[in-house]
């Protein structure tokens, strides 16, 4: 089977380049490792979408979803921002709108080899069946048996585009990859709880925190929506820091639960909050199998202790539970490959133009830290991303999207949220397509 472009993973940026590529009438097939697409969106339980500005381009995938999700009733529009979505919703708006772009998708898949010619990409070679034991064809033809009787399919490729997050094809194909930073961004677990009544707690913590660039309410369509923060960093006077200093002192919540605390109401519904944390302090690795376990397990603990934290303490919390918790980390930098050009912090800093943006945005540096009054978060003018730093250095038909773009460590700290990743994967592929 061959492909005019092949996208492996189905987050956000993935699910851009796919959908983008498919209604130019390219033949499309899209690789995702878990069973639904939607990446951070729906298994990390990121929401929302965060602003990106008021010039953003390559945005007809971002407006399309809003639209689908619209439909199903997973769309809010909250403080002129129409990124709020609901997780679950998502899943189903994402598969509607691969369909009618007439995407290929295989979930459950993996990429287990690579072959190329010279500088060029030829032949992915995917798992086709779930469990590895079986050794009948069950996808028609061009079956491919190894020794070990696990079926592979390969698939020829014109186009690669790398949307995993990890840069696993990279890794794959042993490209380079930019080092100038020893450290990670603290790793997230988000989780949500329901049973919450919004309108009791919205009320009380709008009227406890002036601050409205911490705190906001809205009532939309007779339901209350809401967005409020604590961090332990001193940079502002945060309202809920004496009852979080309270909480330690009384052994509710350990001292790092409070390095972060971010809370979100969630588009169609009326009594569920999405958290922005846990977030783990401790230096991890995300693309280590100890590191990652280690931060699931602490992770899952100090989602217990912030649920029965917000029980006790907010009013509105006393019969809510949880009702999910991400089957994904929230992970903000791991690889980033070395690409054509290597996007600086200066050209960000600067607002540097270039000839073929993939992205326009005024997004802030936004780095986080485990350590306290260490996080970055930097407001910039408007920049450009090149579609230059979208493409592999190694590999003439290889691009990335996403957190993996080719980009310094605080540079990527700013182009990594998804209104971005959208613009990236649109991008991308209409570049594809002029090359075609």
């Amino acid at each position: 089977m061959t492909y005019n472009i092949v996208v492996v993973g189905g987050g956000t940026s993935g699910c851009a380049a796919a959908y983008t590529a498919g209604k130019l009438g390219l033949k499309v097939l899209l690789i995702e490792k878990n069973i639904h697409l939607g990446g951070a969106i729906t298994s990390g339980l990121v929401v929302p979408v965060m602003h990106s500005g008021k010039n953003q381009i390559n945005t007809n995938f971002y407006n399309d979803l809003i639209t689908e999700l619209q439909i199903l009733g997973g769309q809010t529009t909250y403080q002129n921002n129409p990124g709020w979505f609901n997780p679950e919703l998502t899943k189903i708006a994402l598969d509607n709108l691969m369909s009618k772009a007439n995407v290929d998708i295989r979930f459950q898949t993996t990429v287990h080899k690579i072959t190329t010619n010279n500088n060029n990409i030829q032949t992915l070679y995917i798992s086709n069946v779930i469990l590895s034991e079986c050794n009948y064809p069950i996808d028609g033809n061009n079956i491919m048996m190894t020794n070990k009787k696990i079926l592979f399919e390969p698939i020829d490729a014109k186009y690669v585009i790398d949307a995993t997050g990890n840069c696993e094809i990279g890794k794959i194909l042993n490209c380079n990859f930019l080092n100038d930073s020893n450290e990670f961004q603290p790793i997230s677990l988000r989780f949500i709880m329901s049973g919450v009544d919004n309108k009791r707690f919205a009320d009380w913590i709008y009227s406890l925190d002036t601050d409205r660039n911490v705190t906001t309410r809205e009532v939309i369509d007779g339901v209350t929506h809401f967005s409020t923060a604590y961090t332990w960093d001193t940079d502002r006077t945060w309202a809920l820091a004496d009852i979080f200093n309270h909480a330690v002192q009384q052994g509710d919540l350990k001292d790092s639960d409070r390095n972060y605390f971010q809370i979100f109401s969630v588009a169609g519904t009326s009594d569920s909050v999405a958290f922005n944390c846990p977030r783990i302090i401790e230096n991890l690795c995300p693309t280590n199998v100890k590191d990652v376990s280690f931060a699931l397990k602490s992770g899952r603990q100090a989602i217990l202790r912030l649920s029965n934290f917000c029980k006790k303490y907010f009013p509105g919390f006393e019969n809510a539970y949880i009702s999910n918790i991400a089957d994904s980390l929230g992970i903000r930098v791991s690889n980033r490959i070395k690409g054509k050009y290597v996007y600086k912090v200066d050209d960000m800093i600067s607002g540097k133009r270039f000839d073929n943006p993939a992205v326009v945005s005024d997004y802030p540096i936004d780095v986080h830290s485990g350590k306290k009054g260490n996080s970055t978060l930097q407001n910039v003018q408007e920049y450009q991303l090149p579609i230059e730093s979208l493409m592999s250095a190694d590999y003439d038909n290889l691009f990335v999207v996403g957190r993996c773009l080719s980009a310094e460590y605080k540079a990527q700290g700013a182009l990594r949220v998804q209104s971005s990743c959208f613009s990236m994967g649109e991008a991308v592929s209409k570049y594809i397509y002029k090359l075609l």
